[in-house]
């Protein structure tokens, strides 16, 4: 069942909408909530308590919309307004729900009233159209509908065409029962047959295969693990073979597996000279966020130097014209005053180097504290440029693995084949060449 719904004004509007004389039949559900009885009536009412807030979008209204082909009874649309309701927080508010039919097509429309009446807002309505979309996508699979492919969540997209941050989120995000169960729904929901099925799970990540017991129909995802199909879905093993068909036909686990693992291989490599680009470029900015650091750290310690000169010439002159020359000068050497000027001056001045060198230490440690970060930065690129490496060359060890009991059956095959046309041409070889003679 598709739901199409939108936070929305024009009472008046929506009222003629859906009331409009163009449908071959139109019936009023239910109008739940309001003291009047029709349609528009009962919209201008929520209109009318809306005026009270500050809320422009006061009312919700959502289309119903089943398959076409499908008996679809009220009690189902019925169920599907209450959870309808319930998903978007809805729950008890006033309602008006409308069948429409035309050209062989039913669908229903419910408008809700978006105001609390007890705390006089208007109730938030967020995500939406992502609760509404879960929604329609659980109603399919209850009612055994087919699903729409636009609506079917993949659960788990074709590893094959991950880039690398896909991968790495996807490890770290790990595997939710729930989205597995998901795939399984989705891939079964929207095909209707063996070759629909089998395609259907490969662009979520898993390959169909029999089970090594008899009677099993499994399927393998990307790290060797193994589902038992009718299990995940549900359902008997008879209703899986009749759209499958019988399991022969399918591929083995371990054939399963080592296609995996050679199809999954390449993409690590091509996952590792990913990482390598991306750390290329990581240390290219880093170093020319380095260089433009330097050059800037530079300029300012050249103006720190040349503003410290010209203090320091400013300074010099202040204190020499603090003495006074000619005879007042002799005069100020006879009574000492020339003495103290002299002793002031020289303490002023290592007043003012150590000014200096302490304005110069704060700036050397600033500067040194920014090139830190940065040389923190380039360890910490090293570091995870290490460990995603690590992590990488773990994957392709795990898909090498895969590759292994089925190399193996392989190499086993291979000698005793060679094994045995030896002993035919062994025994042909010590055949007697000529008839028996008969004593």
């Amino acid at each position: 069942m598709i739901l199409i719904g939108n936070q929305r004004g024009g009472a008046n509007n929506l009222a003629d909408h859906l009331m409009k004389e163009e449908n071959e039949h139109i019936e009023v559900h239910e109008i739940r909530g309001f003291m009047s009885q029709t349609v528009k009536g009962a919209l201008n009412e929520i209109y009318a308590i809306s005026r009270g807030t500050q809320c422009n979008q006061f009312m919700y209204s959502l289309s119903f919309n089943p398959p076409p082909q499908e008996k679809v009874t009220i009690e189902q649309f019925e169920d599907a307004f209450e959870k309808a309701e319930k998903r978007l927080g809805l729950s008890g508010q006033s309602r008006v729900i409308v069948f429409h039919e035309k050209e062989g097509r039913r669908h229903a429309h419910a408008v809700w009233s978006r105001i609390d009446t007890d705390e006089m807002k208007a109730i938030q309505m967020s995500y939406d159209h992502n609760r509404l979309n879960v929604l329609s996508r659980d109603l399919f699979l209850e009612h055994g509908w087919k699903m729409p492919r636009g609506l079917a969540i993949s659960g788990e997209r074709d590893p094959r065409n991950f880039t690398l941050a896909d991968w790495q989120q996807a490890k770290r995000v790990g595997k939710d029962p729930r989205e597995i169960q998901t795939s399984f729904e989705d891939a079964w929901a929207i095909s209707d047959s063996k070759a629909g099925f089998i395609h259907a799970m490969k662009e979520r990540g898993y390959s169909v295969a029999r089970g090594d017991k008899k009677g099993r129909i499994v399927a393998v995802d990307i790290h060797g693990e193994i589902y038992s199909v009718p299990k995940k879905l549900g359902i008997k093993i008879k209703d899986v073979r009749a759209r499958l068909g019988d399991e022969q036909d399918l591929q083995s686990v371990s054939e399963a597996k080592y296609k995996i693992a050679n199809n999954m291989l390449p993409v690590m490599a091509r996952f590792k000279a990913e990482l390598k680009e991306q750390v290329f470029h990581q240390k290219d900015d880093l170093l020319h966020e380095r260089d433009e650091l330097v050059k800037c750290q530079r300029a300012e310690r050249q103006a720190f130097i040349e503003m410290l000169a010209q203090r320091q010439k400013q300074a010099a002159l202040t204190r020499q014209a603090r003495f006074r020359s000619g005879y007042k000068g002799l005069w100020d050497r006879v009574r000492g005053e020339h003495s103290r000027i002299r002793s002031e001056n020289e303490q002023d001045a290592l007043r003012c180097r150590e000014r200096d060198r302490t304005e110069k230490d704060r700036i050397i440690a600033n500067q040194l504290s920014m090139r830190r970060l940065i040389k923190q930065r380039n360890m910490a690129i090293k570091q995870n440029f290490r460990e995603q490496k690590h992590e990488l060359r773990q994957d392709a060890q795990g898909f090498e693995h895969m590759q292994k009991p089925d190399l193996q059956a392989r190499q086993y095959e291979g000698r005793k084949s060679a094994y045995r046309e030896k002993r035919q041409t062994s025994k042909s070889r010590h055949r007697p060449r000529g008839p028996t003679m008969e004593p």
